[in-house]
């Protein structure tokens, strides 16, 4: 007669039975792409995009979940406690992540331990805007005008992104110009056209649709060199202001924990959508280049990222909070 099996061996077998059948079949229901902004900002069109070519390769509906507020930390925070079966998915601004490591003393996720990474997605970069009926017509023009105003000038930001490139925007250029941060960088465009806002940091999506509409002027990009989807655009660098090369990058985060087969199907989703041609245009159309990456590259990435946001936060002077 041949002994029982004890009760953690069987747990064990069953676990491994069942957990290939279980990746095999994903999705079996709905997957949810987390957006940390509110719908239509620039953030929620490009979540709006990958969630419509992600439901046509997975065969399961794929919701935008808004989680707008405190810069998108509140969405960092959901995502890394949601449960890591790979019907949460997170396409998210690693800049932001790798920012708030610095920006707050107890910051509210830790990027390299509650996330799993798959592909980068995209990178852009941020840009300084003005009322389009404003008499600036260039940085340097500005950047005048915001010496002799000193510290009744004020500028707009709802991201930490924002936040970094403004700060060092005044500490390059010697300004005294109060940050003003909104929930959304839309909030500000009425105060900005009221002229109650000098300038806003806004993402490149936001800027190019304002830009149709006639809204904003863009004076220059944080991007150490031209954009190829902005090439009229000049950098700061040109604006005169030297040592500011920021630019945003998008990855595709998970839950830590999803089991791979689940996360390898979705990398292999993402890839391929990454080199459909029409992503590219798509992209190109809201200021922004295609950035495809291994999940060990975007690892590595990620943290070269946090090291950089260090240096921005201390040559920023930003005390964290």
């Amino acid at each position: 007669m041949k002994p029982a099996l004890g009760a953690a061996t069987i747990a064990a077998a069953t676990m491994l039975s069942f957990a290939p059948v279980h990746a095999q079949d994903y999705p079996t229901h709905e997957i949810r792409l987390v957006c940390g902004f509110v719908a239509g900002s620039g953030a929620d069109v490009i979540h709006r995009y990958f969630a419509e070519k992600l439901r046509v390769l997975a065969g399961k509906p794929v919701i935008v979940e808004n989680k707008p507020g405190v810069s998108g930390n509140l969405a960092h925070s959901y995502v890394a406690k949601a449960k890591p079966d790979g019907y949460t998915v997170y396409p998210v601004g690693v800049t932001a992540l790798a920012a708030s490591v610095h920006l707050y003393t107890t910051p509210p996720v830790d990027p390299l331990k509650d996330f799993d990474p798959l592909t980068a997605l995209l990178k852009q970069p941020w840009v300084l805007v003005v009322d389009a009926k404003s008499p600036f017509k260039t940085l340097p023009e500005l950047t005048a005008f915001l010496k002799e105003k000193k510290s009744k000038a004020s500028y707009s930001t709802a991201t930490t992104t924002g936040i970094i490139v403004g700060e060092l925007y005044k500490t390059i250029a010697g300004l005294e110009t109060v940050q003003v941060n909104y929930k959304t960088i839309g909030d500000s465009l009425n105060d900005l056209r009221s002229g109650t806002i000098d300038f806003a940091m806004a993402d490149a999506a936001f800027t190019l649709g304002q830009m149709k509409q006639g809204t904003v002027r863009a004076l220059a990009t944080s991007s150490g060199v031209r954009m190829k989807s902005m090439a009229d655009i000049p950098t700061m660098i040109e604006g005169g202001v030297p040592g500011i090369d920021v630019t945003v990058w998008w990855a595709v985060e998970l839950p830590a924990g999803t089991p791979k087969p689940i996360a390898d199907k979705l990398n292999g989703w993402f890839t391929e959508i990454l080199q459909m041609p029409e992503t590219e245009k798509f992209l190109t159309n809201i200021g922004t280049d295609v950035f495809m990456t291994t999940p060990a590259q975007t690892r590595a990435l990620i943290e070269q990222e946090i090291r950089k946001w260090g240096e921005y936060v201390r040559v920023a002077k930003i005390d964290p909070t």
